[in-house]
């Protein structure tokens, strides 16, 4: 099947007036009474909530750390025997024992104890309760923020067991950016007021994760300036990411009619969510595992609307990864967002209509 789609081409970020001519003009409107405010997860406040996760020395050195470095801040590298790194949009930052920028060779070297520390801490003292996630790589904190790891793996019968001996950690903070959502929903939107089945796709670091879940709560709580009725998300959060559960509490705000299946399997949990909560839109992370096509196919034979992201940079890089090539040629998504970091976290750059304008 070759691929027939119209591309809304991208303004500049501050100027995103979606124009859709199936849709009608919405003037911007103040919040509603009963909707609900997405809350505030500014960098400084997940920067001072994320010491506690430190052992004494780090936390010391971060809570120095200036407000300035903060504020730009997505990243936070820490290597054994390296100089601490933070990682901002547009700078990146060595930090030495006293928390300020300097060289690297000037930096406070990371000790295997500095490491170790955070690691008990991160598992609650656990290490065999996050072995399920350490063999995939990453560890998830309260508040979604996303913990790498590497070290040797423990291999069993060809699949990872585990990984001992950790030799680095990159924490990627989490943010609830506002308003993102509120720009290009129009043209995600149908006639009848529910969505489009819809993919997101960037390179990392470009937001994609910060618009889903932005996305999902908007369609939760309904918009009615939009002609956007309130619907029953089901979230399947297979990487811990999208609502940043802890003990069965949310940590982001995905709106009144959305459920959560915390840290399953989409190819499992996309099936199960349907059967027992009966939700309009599932709403799934991260698609590219060849599993993921038979998961999302029986969404859609379902009548079930799906809410997805990807890694790719464009349309054409999908188009060359099997997984999502498969779903695109089947005509299974109407609209792809493309984001990228050309103006930040989020920039829009094209919004695709797959099939013609009014698929």
């Amino acid at each position: 099947m070759s691929l027939r789609y119209t591309v809304y081409p991208s303004k500049p970020q501050q100027d995103l007036k979606p124009k859709v001519k199936s849709l009608t003009e919405i003037k911007k409107k103040p919040m509603e009474k009963n909707e609900e405010p997405e809350k505030s997860h500014s960098s400084k406040s997940n920067f001072k909530d994320l010491c506690r996760w430190f052992g004494q020395e780090i936390a010391s050195i971060f809570l120095q750390v200036d407000d300035a470095v903060i504020k730009d801040l997505e990243e936070i590298r820490l290597r054994i025997a390296k100089p601490i790194l933070l990682v901002g949009h547009q700078q990146e930052h060595f930090i030495d024992a006293q928390g300020r920028s300097v060289p690297a060779e000037e930096g406070y070297l990371v000790k295997r104890e500095d490491l170790l520390q955070a690691l008990e801490r991160m598992t609650q003292s656990s290490l065999y309760a996050a072995e399920e996630e350490m063999k995939q790589g990453f560890i998830t904190l309260p508040g979604g923020h996303r913990v790498g790891l590497t070290g040797e793996a423990v291999m069993k019968d060809g699949h990872i067991q585990t990984l001992k001996h950790i030799s680095a950690l990159n924490i990627r903070l989490a943010r609830a950016l506002e308003g993102k959502a509120q720009q290009i929903l129009p043209k995600l939107i149908t006639k009848d007021g529910s969505i489009y089945h819809t993919l997101i796709l960037s390179p990392p670091r470009a937001g994609k994760t910060t618009l889903l879940r932005e996305l999902i709560r908007q369609l939760s709580n309904g918009n009615p300036g939009l002609n956007l009725r309130g619907q029953t998300v089901g979230v399947v959060d297979e990487r811990r990411e999208l609502a940043g559960m802890w003990q069965g509490i949310p940590a982001y705000n995905l709106g009144y009619r959305t459920d959560i299946l915390d840290g399953c399997p989409k190819r499992l949990g996309i099936s199960m969510l349907i059967r027992s909560m009966a939700p309009q839109v599932v709403a799934v992370d991260e698609l590219g595992h060849p599993e993921d096509v038979e998961a999302v196919l029986d969404a859609l034979r379902t009548g079930v609307k799906v809410l997805s992201t990807a890694h790719a940079a464009n349309l054409q890089e999908a188009l060359t990864r099997p997984t999502l090539k498969a779903l695109l040629d089947y005509g299974f998504f109407q609209r792809v967002v493309i984001l990228s970091r050309r103006q930040g976290p989020g920039t829009v750059e094209e919004i695709i209509s797959i099939g013609g304008e009014n698929s």
